[in-house]
Formats: structure tokens, C-alpha cells, sequence
């Protein structure tokens, strides 16, 4: 027969035999009752409500005991026998034998003993504990922690209350342990000591040496690290990158982490070829303000013989609420030269790496009648990094830019939209001297005013548009920089300039349904067929400036538009029909899209005298083709792990295909993904890109998911892609690498290529160490393979904590 005795924590005495107890409630217990029950109003209005500590409120619970025998002594002694189960709040002890001294509050458990707290398991030969302190030690213990597969077992742990604990010659690891052979596991950080405060989310572990594979590889005197998510600040794993430019590069990053919502990095690098580096980050996260700042800094390059920085700053903010107050940001990157791209591949840090922008913007939106508006100034200017091989023709610089948009309702159904806005457009600074481009001011108004209708499975939208742009001061830059802007009127094109366009257009369309079988399965079938008609009456426009106006891709969303170009400057003299339609399968039962199949077609009505050259830029010869070129495109998921998807722009004109997309992806598994893409522009371009993440070869099935991890008992994973210019003749980029899963740790060596002209390129090695559940150790590879390979995964999900500080720490901005 099981029997249970409950007490309270507090209790000093205990009824005597096997039958069920319950105490009275003591005095200081029955305070803390009254009190909580008083009116709040009592209290004085400085003071706030604040938790009890974590020990103090594990004094206030309850202690539950349960075994096969309870034989008690009042005042005295209680002893339990038979599986044994003792609680209280979050703590739970097992045991075969369990006596608890009631003066000494002191329990004494033997046998196969059990301990549960905080998501901590011990298991040991002998406990002895102070129940309400909860002080004692635990002989020979050996402990996991579930949530990061881990754990490992010390000569002793002491409990120094609640929250406290101290662990002598600890191991941990997250490898399987065999005691009874004495075998190393694969990995093992052994310890002389570890502190550990759950109350500062802190432990502090002395004669501290993780050794892999029997070799030690890191040894600190002093390691202090985090308890769960918490930030703490401290030393980040050791960083190794080697690349064909820079040579082997160390940095060994220290995190500071200085409030709750501000935190930064410092890492020291030595670069074999270059020499000594920092670089820095700061974030930031205010009530009404957060951001980034980063500051690369390497004060002496043996390379190139100077010193060389690159910054990056990101902010955002607000006045007022977020909804409808002043907003302001500011985004800069700048770099010290123009090679820092090709040096530094891996600090692009999300920039385009030539071309780095200035921005500042602020905006004020505001509540109109039937609609909203926002009013805003920004400016935009751009370092354009160049070099020998190839120039790239930056965008224009607005400073400034202020224009104001709204958009609303108006009687009988009317949607109004309007933007008008101001910019004076100039060059960077190594632009104007080599282009002949123009430079100048431009107003412009764009205005719609539609009048949509529904019903049930249609829709037509009449709407009439404006476009004018009115063009001042415009200059041509010479060709040398000697020589001063030209104005444009003695090059047939005159410095003031306007004109306004207007454009009708009616956008209709149905939206078909019916339920379906087919591929043995239950489907949902649309039949989607839409009609555009665009009439826009010419205005020649040869002769104004052109800042920003460049022919759209040919895609359906670009095909179902009323002009050809984006931007302001070019309006096409479009009168035409565009016509098309989509369908699709979809799923019953999962939601998912089994297949889908679109076509669309431009028919013009008139020759359209507005058109782009074949680079995409305006002012091209007039076209007279009555049909356009023709876009197919299609994708399904219909056979079990495969992927197919193509768009197919086909020519009438010469009767074949003028650019093409065709992917096929086959991904049977998880871990296992095999892709390649064909890529065609006729006459520009043509390209092969695969990428895969493939097992190559296990020594069992499921080896590498549970292996012990040592020897070569795990599982080979080859990831790689490739991307081949077949008009070329040469691989343009690539990324080969291989990923060894031994359970326990992985492994992990890639090298990419980057190409960074027609004959040069970056070369980089990426060689990581996973310890799972502990720190990966050297350059991470993971986010180019994420990147580049589609349907990568990683070996190891992420975890939501660690013991110690590692690499991946958040990194976005941090959160209060």
C-alpha cells in the first residue's frame, strides 16, 4: 500500500504512524495569509509589489511525501521506505530510503536516489539535504539536462540554498557515457569547480579543459557563462576564417553585455597577410529609439600600406506614438577604399558590397477625412566602389528628397491616390566625371482617381492616371574632370522642361472555383483569366532627362501594369490589351498548392513609339509588333519529393524561347535535397546552378543521430553549389563542403568561391567544430549554406540556451 503525508514547510511536528497528516497552519504563515488578504489600500502609495526571492517563496510550499512505509516519531524523526518520493514546489526526490530529522529539518536519502529541480536531473548513492534552506550535498553524483541532450557527473555537488549550488571535478558533455568500460566520451569539458546561481543566472566554473577526441583544446583558468537565455558578459568561442587574400584570420570576440536593452562586441583580430584588427558592434534598443553601430577598424595593412575602416550605422525612431508620430532613421555604410569588397568578403554584413548607401528620411504621416497621408524629407547618397575590371553605373543621389503622398475614399465609391515630391539628382563623386549623364531638379505628380466594382467572382477597375514631371537646372557631366557641366540646351535638350501625361486604363477579371480529383487525392481548382486594357497617348520625352526610369523584367506583374518603364521619367504611348490567365490545384486536406499554371500576352492596337533598348534603358526604336512576346509559367509538387518550376518568355517574332527559368529540386527526406536551375537570356547570358545536401555515407542506419561519437561512427553529409556560365565556359561562384554528424558533435569544412571580376576571384575556407549542447568553435559556415543551397537544414536545430556563451547570439537587435 502507497501512503502519502502532507506538512506544511513550515510545520515543526508530525503525526506518529502510517496514516495521512496535515498541520495546522503555523503563526508566521497565518501573518503572511492575513496579509495578503488586507485591502490594498493599506499601503503606502511609494510602495510597489514586488516577488518574493526564489528561496524565500520555496519556503512558503507545502511538502509532500509518499513511499510503501512512513513510520514517524513526532517532533522527532520521520522514516520512508519503498520508493520513496518526497516534493516540494519544483523540487522532487527519489529514493528507496528517506529519513527526515524534524529538529534539523535535514532529509537523509540512500539507495537509488533521484533529484529533479529546474529542469536539472541528479542521480547519486546518497543525499543529505536542509529541506527549507535547501542545503546539503549530494555524493557522486551523475546529472542531465533534457532540453540540451546533456550532461555528465561530479565527485560531489553541495546545495548552498534554493538557488545555489557548487559542483567538485565536474565533467559535461553531451556525448553518450560509459561508465563501466572508463572510455572518454568524444568530448568533455572537465572542471575543477562550477558555481551556479539561479538567481543571477550565472555559473562560474574553475580549471576549466574541454578536450575532443582526447586532446585537450581549450583551456581557461576562469569560465563564467549564462543559465538559460540570459546575455552575460564574457569571452565568445574562438573565430578562424583563411581566405586566398587575407591568409588565416583569428579573432577571439568578447560580448559586454552592458543593460538589458544595450549590448556590444569587441573582437580582436590578427590577419596573417594584413596584420592587427578590431573590429566592434553596438546595439541599442530605447523606448523610442534602436539600432546598430559597427566599426571595422585595421590601423595598419601590410598588404596595401595604410590604414583601412569600414562603419555601418542603422537607426530608427520616433516622436510620439508609432502609429502617427514623427519617425526618423538613418542607414550609412562606408568602407576607407575601393578593394575593401574583394579583401573582406565576409564583412559585407548585408550590403550590396559595391555599392553603399547614405540614407536619412524623416516622416510625419498624418489622418485625412476618408484616407491617410505621410509627409516626408530624405536624402540618399551612394559610395560606389570601382575598379579596372568593371564600372558600375551607380543610381542618382536625391538630396533632397520631399514629397508628400495620400490615399483615400471619396463619394459614390471613388479611390483617390496622389504623390507629388521634389528632388534635386546629382552623381557621386567618381560618377560625374567618368558618364554623360545628366544632373538636375525634378517635380513630379502622380495621381489616380478609380472607381472599383465586385461581385461574386469578378471585378472591374476603371482608372484614370497623371504623371507629370517638371525638370529644372539639368547639366550634362563632361567627360573630364577638368571641365565644367555643360548645360544640356547645347546638346539639343533644353535646362526647363515639362510635361504631363495621362493614362486610361480598365482592369477586369474572374475567379473561378470547382472541387476536383486527381493524383488520388481531393483538390480545390481556380480558373483565374484577367483582361487589361491601357490607353496612353504619346508625348515625346527624348529630349528630357531620364533619373530613374528603366524597363520593367518581363514577369506578370509587370505585364499587368500601364507602363513599361518604372520609374517617373518614361511613359509609354501604350494602347493595348493585355490578356492572360491562372490556375491552380490546391490541396483539400493540406492547404498546399499541387500545381499551377499561368499565360499571359500583350496585343498592341497601335504602334507604340516609346520603347527601351535592348539594355533596358529608354528612347528605343518604335515597336510595330502586334503581339508581344508570350510568358508561360508553371510549377508542382504533384510527385512525392520532387519540385518542378519554369517561366518560358517565347517569341512569336522568331519563333522560340527568349529567356527561360526551369528548376527541378528533389528533396526525398529531411537532410537530403538535390537542385539544379537553367538559366537563359539569348544573347546575354546562360547559366547552370546546382546545390544539394546529400548523405554520402553511415557506418549503421540513423548513425550520427545517436552515435556515441567517436571513431568514424557517424554520418557524411556532402552540401555544395555550383553556378556555370555556359556562354563562359567558367564557374562563376561556388561552395563545396562537407558536414560530419557524430551525435555529439559535427563537424563541418566548406570552401567557397566568390567571383569578384572576370579573372579574379576570393577563395575562403569555413571550418567549424559543433560540440551540441555546448559551442560551435571557428568560422561559421551556416549562414552561407543557408543562403545559397535551397532546402538546406541544419543538423542540429537551434536551441533556445547553452551553458556557455557561443557565436550565435542574437543578431538582430537585442530585446529589452
Amino acid at each position: 500500500m502507497r501512503i502519502t503525508w502532507l506538512a506544511l514547510a513550515a510545520a515543526t511536528g508530525c503525526g506518529s504512524g502510517a496514516a495521512n497528516s496535515q498541520m495546522a497552519v503555523p503563526p508566521l504563515a497565518a501573518s503572511a495569509a492575513a496579509a495578503a488578504s488586507a485591502p490594498l489600500t493599506t499601503l503606502q502609495p511609494s510602495l510597489r509589489l514586488q516577488p518574493l526571492p526564489r528561496a524565500e517563496a520555496a519556503r512558503q510550499l507545502p511538502i509532500v511525501l509518499q513511499a510503501q512505509s512512513i513510520r514517524s516519531q513526532p517532533d522527532l524523526q520521520t522514516v520512508a521506505e519503498g520508493n520513496v518520493e518526497f516534493r516540494r514546489g519544483g523540487v522532487v526526490i527519489r529514493a528507496d530510503r528517506l529519513a527526515y530529522d524534524t529538529p534539523r529539518d535535514r532529509a537523509t536519502a540512500s539507495g537509488q536516489v533521484h533529484v529533479s529541480q529546474g529542469g536539472a536531473e541528479y542521480r547519486g548513492s546518497q543525499l543529505e539535504i536542509a529541506v527549507q534552506r535547501f542545503e546539503g550535498f549530494f555524493l557522486e553524483p551523475q546529472f542531465e539536462f533534457p532540453a540540451l541532450g546533456a550532461g555528465g557527473r561530479a565527485e560531489r555537488i553541495d546545495f548552498l540554498g534554493n538557488a545555489r549550488s557548487r559542483a567538485t571535478n565536474a565533467s559535461y558533455t553531451s556525448c553518450p557515457r560509459d561508465d563501466s568500460s572508463g572510455a572518454e566520451p568524444a568530448w568533455v569539458l572537465r572542471t575543477d569547480s562550477v558555481r551556479i546561481d539561479l538567481d543571477a543566472n550565472e555559473g562560474v566554473a574553475e580549471g576549466a579543459v574541454l578536450r575532443f577526441l582526447g586532446m585537450p583544446i581549450v583551456a581557461l583558468p576562469t569560465l563564467s557563462f549564462p543559465l538559460g537565455d540570459t546575455r552575460k558578459s564574457g569571452w565568445l568561442p574562438l573565430s578562424v576564417n583563411i581566405d586566398n587574400r587575407s591568409g588565416l584570420t583569428l579573432s577571439v570576440p568578447w560580448y559586454w553585455n552592458i543593460a538589458p536593452n544595450r549590448d556590444a562586441t569587441l573582437a580582436p583580430r590578427l590577419i596573417t597577410r594584413r596584420g592587427v584588427a578590431l573590429d566592434s558592434e553596438l546595439r541599442y534598443l530605447e523606448a523610442r529609439d534602436e539600432g546598430s553601430l559597427r566599426l571595422d577598424w585595421l590601423p595598419y595593412d601590410q598588404a596595401v600600406g595604410r590604414s583601412r575602416q569600414s562603419l555601418q550605422w542603422q537607426h530608427g525612431g520616433h516622436l510620439g506614438t508609432p502609429e502617427s508620430g514623427l519617425r526618423y532613421s538613418a542607414s550609412i555604410a562606408r568602407v576607407s577604399d575601393d578593394d575593401w569588397w574583394k579583401d573582406f568578403p565576409d564583412a559585407s554584413r548585408g550590403f550590396t558590397p559595391r555599392l553603399l548607401p547614405l540614407r536619412l528620411a524623416l516622416e510625419q504621416p498624418f489622418a485625412l477625412p476618408q484616407g491617410e497621408g505621410l509627409a516626408y524629407a530624405r536624402a540618399l547618397k551612394w559610395q560606389v566602389q570601382q575598379n579596372s575590371e568593371s564600372f558600375v553605373n551607380a543610381p542618382y543621389e536625391r538630396s533632397p528628397q520631399v514629397g508628400v503622398r495620400l490615399g483615400g475614399r471619396a463619394p459614390g465609391g471613388l479611390e483617390l491616390t496622389a504623390e507629388t515630391e521634389f528632388n534635386r539628382l546629382t552623381l557621386p563623386h567618381n560618377q560625374a566625371a567618368s558618364t554623360q549623364r545628366s544632373t538636375g531638379e525634378r517635380w513630379h505628380l502622380l495621381g489616380s482617381v478609380s472607381r472599383p466594382l465586385r461581385g461574386l467572382g469578378w471585378w472591374v477597375v476603371p482608372r484614370l492616371s497623371v504623371n507629370t514631371a517638371s525638370y529644372s537646372g539639368t547639366t550634362l557631366a563632361s567627360s573630364a574632370s577638368t571641365t565644367p557641366a555643360v548645360p544640356l540646351a547645347s546638346r539639343g535638350a533644353v535646362p526647363r522642361a515639362s510635361r504631363t501625361i495621362p493614362t486610361l486604363s480598365v482592369d477586369a477579371g474572374f475567379e473561378l472555383e470547382r472541387s476536383t480529383q486527381a493524383f488520388s487525392r481531393e483538390l480545390h481548382q481556380t480558373l483565374e483569366p484577367r483582361l487589361l486594357y491601357v490607353n496612353t497617348p504619346y508625348r515625346a520625352q527624348s529630349q528630357l532627362p531620364n533619373y530613374d526610369a528603366a524597363a520593367k523584367d518581363f514577369n506578370f506583374v509587370s505585364l499587368y501594369s500601364d507602363n513599361t518603364f518604372s520609374g517617373i521619367d518614361r511613359v509609354s504611348d501604350s494602347h493595348q490589351i493585355t490578356a492572360g490567365f491562372t490556375t491552380r490545384l490546391v490541396d483539400v486536406q493540406t492547404g498546399a498548392e499541387a500545381l499551377r499554371l499561368g499565360l499571359v500576352q500583350r496585343y498592341l492596337l497601335r504602334t507604340q513609339r516609346i520603347t527601351a533598348q535592348a539594355d533596358g534603358t529608354p528612347d528605343g526604336v518604335p515597336l510595330e509588333r502586334r503581339f508581344s512576346d508570350a510568358l508561360l509559367i508553371g510549377s508542382t509538387s504533384v510527385l512525392p519529393g520532387w519540385t518542378f518550376d519554369g517561366a518560358v518568355q517565347y517569341s512569336p517574332e522568331i519563333d522560340r524561347s527568349v529567356r527561360s527559368i526551369i528548376g527541378v529540386r528533389y528533396s526525398p527526406g529531411p537532410y537530403r535535397t538535390l537542385g539544379t536551375t537553367y538559366r537563359l537570356a539569348r544573347g546575354l547570358s546562360e547559366q547552370l546552378e546546382v546545390g544539394w545536401q546529400w548523405p554520402v555515407w553511415a557506418t549503421a542506419p540513423g548513425a550520427g543521430r545517436s552515435s556515441a561519437g567517436s571513431g568514424c561512427s557517424g554520418a557524411w553529409y556532402s552540401v555544395g553549389r555550383f553556378n556555370y556560365s555556359l556562354k563562359d565556359r567558367r564557374l562563376t561562384d561556388s561552395i563545396l563542403g562537407l558536414e560530419y554528424d557524430a551525435g555529439c558533435w559535427i563537424g563541418r569544412v566548406v570552401a567557397e568561391q566568390l567571383s569578384t571580376g572576370r579573372s579574379q576571384a576570393t577563395t575562403r575556407l569555413l571550418v567549424q567544430l559543433e560540440l551540441v549542447g555546448l559551442s560551435r568553435i571557428g568560422s561559421n559556415p551556416l549562414k552561407v549554406l543557408k543562403d545559397n543551397i535551397p532546402g538546406y537544414r541544419l543538423l542540429r536545430d537551434e536551441r533556445g540556451s547553452s551553458p556557455m556563451p557561443t557565436d550565435d547570439r542574437p543578431t538582430g537587435t537585442p530585446a529589452p
